[in-house]
C-alpha cells in the first residue's frame, strides 16, 4: 500500500479509462461535478448492450446518450480505438505522491477503518469502494456509513444497516485475498449514547464513534459526552475528535473544546484507538493533541475517511503526520493483520 496505482497504457477498455480518470480526479480533490460526469458515463457504458458502444461511435451518436458529454465521449472513443485517452494520459503524467514522508508507515498500513459509500453520504457504490481498496493493495477495509440520526448524510437505520451487512457477506464470499469488514461511523449523541441499537453494534466488526452535532458544546459537557462514548465497550475508534475544519469548500470550523488528557486517558484505559483523520480539510487531531495521545499511551488508526474511491489514498497524508510526530507503527491498529485487528476490536 506504499504507492499509487500503476499508470494504465494502451490498449485500455472504456470502462477502465473512465474508472481511472474518476479515481485520479478524486485523488486530487477536483470538483464533484467533474468527477460525477465520469462516474455517470461509466454507469452508462456498463449498461449498454453488447457492441452498442462501438456501433454508436461508428455512427457518431455517442453524445446522444444521456449521461455522456463531449469530454467523456472523446475519452471513450479513444479507448475503443485502442488508444490511451489523452485526457487520462495527462492526468497520469501529472499524478505525484500525495505527501512527502511517511513512506514506512504508509507501507505498513494493511487497511482502512473509515470509509463511506453511497448508502450514506459517499459518492460511489460499495463495490467501487471495495474494488479500489483491492487495487491499492489493501488487505481489508471497514465500511463505516453513518448512523440514522445524521439525516443530512442519509444515515442508515437498523433495517438498512441489516441489508448492508447481508451484501457485505455476499461480497466477501467472492473475494480471495481481501475482506470487507462490517462497520459504522456511529454518532455520539449529546449525552454520550451511541446512535444505533446495542444489538446492531454487536453485529459489527469495527465501530468508529464520532461527534457530528453541537460541536461548540461547553468543554465540561463535551468532555463528559466523549468519555461516556469512549467507555462504551463496543467503541473501537474515536473519530476526528475535535471536529475542526481548517480549509476547503465547507469553510473553516474551530475545534471542539474538551479535556483532552481525560479523553485520551480513557481511550488508553479502554483500548480505544484515536483516529488520525487524513482528510486535508480536517487534519484531526491537531499535532499537539496527537502528541498528547501518544504520551497517554493511546493506540491510533490512520484513516482516509474516504467518500469516493480516489480518496482512499488520503491515508498518505495521515502517515506523513504520524511519522513526523513519532507515532510507532506497532501502535497503529491498521498495520495489524486482520485477525489481530478483529481480536482487538471485539474484546
Amino acid at each position: 500500500m506504499d504507492s499509487p496505482l500503476a499508470p494504465l497504457s494502451a490498449p485500455v477498455s472504456a470502462e477502465d479509462a473512465l474508472r481511472r480518470t474518476a479515481f485520479l480526479l478524486e485523488r486530487r480533490m477536483e470538483s464533484s461535478y467533474r468527477i460525477e460526469a465520469f462516474r455517470k458515463a461509466l454507469d452508462v457504458v456498463q449498461a449498454l448492450k453488447p457492441n452498442e458502444l462501438e456501433y454508436r461511435i461508428q455512427l457518431g451518436t455517442l453524445q446522444k446518450i444521456d449521461g455522456i458529454g463531449k469530454t467523456t465521449a472523446s475519452l471513450i472513443t479513444e479507448a475503443v480505438q485502442g488508444k490511451l485517452p489523452s485526457y487520462l494520459a495527462k492526468l497520469q503524467d501529472e499524478a505525484e505522491p500525495l505527501a512527502e514522508g511517511g513512506a514506512e508507515i504508509r507501507a505498513a498500513l494493511r487497511g482502512d477503518l473509515h470509509m463511506h459509500s453511497n448508502w450514506s453520504d459517499g459518492g460511489s457504490s460499495i463495490e467501487a469502494m471495495a474494488q479500489t481498496a483491492i487495487d491499492l493493495g489493501h488487505e481489508y477495509a471497514v465500511l463505516t456509513d453513518h448512523s440514522p440520526r445524521l439525516q443530512v448524510a442519509n444515515g442508515l437505520s437498523a433495517e438498512r444497516l441489516t441489508e448492508q451487512l447481508e451484501i457485505i457477506e455476499l461480497m466477501n464470499s467472492m473475494f480471495e485475498d481481501f475482506r470487507l469488514l462490517k462497520g459504522i461511523e456511529v454518532d455520539i449523541l449529546d449525552d454520550g449514547a451511541l446512535d444505533q441499537t446495542p444489538e446492531m453494534l454487536d453485529r459489527l466488526d469495527v465501530v468508529v464513534a464520532s461527534v457530528h452535532s453541537k460541536l461548540r458544546m461547553p468543554s465540561r459537557e463535551m468532555t463528559a459526552r466523549m468519555l461516556e462514548a469512549v467507555r462504551t465497550p463496543r467503541v473501537n475508534v474515536l473519530g476526528h475528535c475535535t471536529g475542526r475544519l481548517i480549509r476547503g469548500g465547507r469553510g473553516k470550523r474551530p475545534p471542539s473544546e474538551f479535556d483532552a488528557e481525560a479523553v485520551f486517558g480513557a481511550c488508553a484505559e479502554n483500548d480505544v484507538a484515536v483516529e488520525i483523520n487524513s482528510r486535508l480539510e480536517r487534519e484531526d487531531p491537531p499535532d499537539d493533541l496527537i502528541a498528547l495521545a501518544l504520551d497517554a499511551g493511546c493506540l491510533f488508526s490512520i484513516d482516509s475517511d474516504a467518500h469516493a474511491p480516489g480518496q482512499l489514498e488520503f491515508k498518505a497524508y495521515g502517515a506523513a503526520r504520524a511519522e513526523r510526530l513519532g507515532v510507532p507503527p506497532e501502535r497503529i491498529v491498521n498495520t495489524w493483520p486482520v485477525d489481530d485487528l478483529l481480536s482487538w476490536a471485539n474484546v
